[in-house]
């Protein structure tokens, strides 16, 4: 899976961005368990990929809340 960078989170709409955000927890979720039980290779730089592009994705979720409120 590609990074995601801000322009494609952007261009997604609010739906798109809450069904990425889950499929990435998930996906972050898995990653972990294999460092944890040291099933496979350790990639620490997925688990830094995944984290900030869920930090992306909530970044602008938020500014989509604020947009809603603030209109």
């Amino acid at each position: 899976m590609a990074i995601l960078r801000m322009d494609e989170i952007r261009r997604m709409t609010p739906e798109e961005l809450e069904k990425k955000l889950k499929e990435l927890k998930i996906e972050l979720i898995h990653a972990r368990m294999r460092v944890a039980t040291a099933r496979g290779e350790v990639d620490t730089k997925r688990l830094r990929e995944l984290r900030r592009a869920i930090a992306r994705i909530n970044t602008v979720l938020r500014e989509y809340k604020f947009r809603k409120i603030g209109a």
